[in-house]
């Protein structure tokens, strides 16, 4: 039996406050992992954490009002060949969190002027979703729907992949449901966070490269589509919060702008984003062996317990693992923690007891989890 070494410090208001893995380390004595959080498992990239580190030496100065030249180097990567043509739809934020509560706020300004005093909000087809979108539209009053709602609504906020499942629509198939989820002169969030893990052709099956689609949204309906990254978890870079928003015309981007306080994104995290999309030898390797290292921790979860079903597309960067029974579930979570190797309950949040979320990671960390889980 393993000493618990831990101290089970809470960092959340529960009554204010969204859970989210991620903090357990900090407590921990014998930390070896974080499993916790769908972070890159190469680590942060070398080269961009050292420009911002560069970039502290620069505190003494206000970061660029004007986002760039870090706006520009992320409109060159998500548009490679007519970033120009775009560049004026894309906005970067304090994470994706700040990015969407602004689009929730205006969403609700615009419902009301038209004479909807109590909008509906509603999130992906699936069970459960990323939490930090329903707590928004609760907070700024929306009527919350179910998964299972079928009628068109206000405001869609869909995560896509879904983290935590796992689940995935293809460009085709998300098209189709945005087409019958949204009322017109609704709004759409597309959280594709999670979508660059796809392949290196992830842009030909994301909206980011859909402009046709967005444009006729907006035109014919008056359906603002909006879609968001969270670039802390590609490029591991989380203490940095970081995200940006691609809105559906220039116009778009400004009202935001007008409702986003000043100087979100401090220096360091625009000199990281400038030097990390350069590196292309990152995103290779990621893309390399992301899809094995995740078959592998299948693979050793389930010579622990071959009654686990595990969820979610292979490419991802983690697995969501029904682990059956709560007592089990529990019980992983507690001796993982007691490792130092700490992974996501499904419970607090997500409303998934019997569940965990294991981040993928390398095979001497996974041996440290397994070693913690043996008697499971």
């Amino acid at each position: 039996m393993l000493a618990d070494n831990t101290k089970k410090t809470e960092v959340w208001d529960t009554k204010t406050q969204a859970f989210h893995g991620g903090q357990e380390h900090r407590f921990l004595d014998n930390f070896v992992e974080d499993f916790s959080v769908t972070t890159n498992y190469l680590g942060t990239p070398r080269k961009a954490l050292e420009a911002a580190r560069e970039a502290i030496s620069e505190v003494h100065h206000y970061p660029a009002a004007n986002q760039e030249p870090a706006k520009t180097s992320l409109a060159q990567f998500l548009w490679p060949t007519d970033y120009a043509e775009h560049h004026g739809r894309l906005l970067l934020g304090n994470g994706a969190s700040e990015l969407i509560d602004l689009v929730v706020r205006k969403t609700l300004l615009q419902c009301i002027a038209r004479g909807v005093a109590k909008p509906k909000w509603k999130g992906g087809p699936w069970n459960v979703q990323y939490r930090e979108y329903q707590r928004s539209a609760e907070n700024n009053e929306f009527e919350i729907m179910d998964p299972t709602y079928k009628e068109p609504v206000d405001l869609l906020c869909i995560v896509n992949p879904c983290n935590p499942t796992g689940d995935y629509f293809d460009i085709e198939s998300l098209k189709t449901f945005l087409k019958a989820n949204v009322v017109p002169n609704g709004a759409v969030l597309v959280d594709e966070s999670m979508q660059p893990w796809h392949s290196k052709e992830f842009r030909s099956d994301s909206l980011i490269s859909s402009h046709q689609f967005v444009q006729e949204m907006w035109e014919k309906h008056q359906i603002s589509i909006h879609v968001i990254h969270s670039w802390t978890k590609i490029w591991s870079c989380t203490g940095l919060r970081v995200g940006s928003i691609i809105c559906p015309t220039a116009s778009h981007c400004e009202a935001l702008r007008k409702i986003q306080v000043p100087w979100s994104v401090n220096g360091p995290a625009l000199q990281f984003v400038e030097a990390v999309v350069q590196d292309e030898e990152y995103l290779n390797e990621t893309w390399e062996n992301t899809g094995r290292l995740r078959a592998y921790l299948i693979e050793k979860l389930t010579g622990l317990n071959d009654k686990w079903v595990y969820h979610g597309k292979p490419f991802l960067s983690w697995v969501w693992v029904d682990m059956v029974t709560v007592e089990t579930a529990e019980k992983a979570i507690d001796l993982a923690r007691q490792a130092g190797v700490p992974v996501r309950s499904g419970k607090p949040g997500y409303s998934c007891p019997t569940f965990v979320r294991v981040a993928v990671r390398k095979e001497p960390e996974v041996e440290c989890l397994i070693k913690a889980w043996q008697s499971l």
